[in-house]
């Protein structure tokens, strides 16, 4: 149904408008404006050195991008990165590509960045993305109490973690 490609520049119009819609930014616990500046600094500051991966999410068939999936904060030291997925447009969400998306890049994280360990936060209440994550293969580890303040509202946050269990190899 999907597939997934690095992110380019070309991406950024995409990335901005999405990460800017009101269907992707309540489910982001960082609710500021994306600005065009701020994704080409990440793209080339953050990605383009290692310490993320992020792809998008296109549709088998026509290549056309759906949304884009990431890991955070690679840590080498420990073999761990924070996951993330946005679905850009209302018509990719609920047909089961974010969970697909997420086998794909936690495949990605074990084989390709060597993690042994991949963890997401999501707010409490988005129960559809929470339910997305455990059909991923991601485990609920806790639950962290008026943790974030969103427009003066504190909301609590969900942490889950897959961890990879065929580790075998030491880096």
């Amino acid at each position: 149904m999907i597939y997934l490609r690095p992110m380019t520049e070309a991406d950024t119009d995409d990335i901005v408008a999405w990460r800017n819609s009101e269907g992707v930014r309540r489910s982001f616990i960082y609710q500021e404006d994306f600005t065009p500046e701020g994704h080409l600094r990440w793209l080339h500051e953050v990605v383009e050195t290692g310490r993320a991966a992020q792809m998008m999410i296109c549709e088998e068939g026509t290549g056309r991008a759906l949304g884009s999936v990431y890991i955070r904060d690679i840590d080498h030291t420990h073999h761990k990165g924070e996951y993330g997925i946005f679905l850009g447009t209302e018509e990719a969400r609920g047909r089961g590509i974010g969970t697909e998306a997420a086998r794909l890049m936690v495949a990605y994280g074990f084989e390709k960045l060597h993690l042994h360990r991949i963890y997401l936060r999501a707010l409490a209440d988005n129960f559809r993305a929470i339910r997305s994550y455990e059909k991923a293969g991601f485990v609920k580890e806790g639950l962290l109490k008026d943790d974030v303040c969103i427009h003066g509202e504190y909301r609590d946050i969900v942490w889950m973690a897959i961890v990879k269990e065929d580790t075998h190899e030491e880096n």
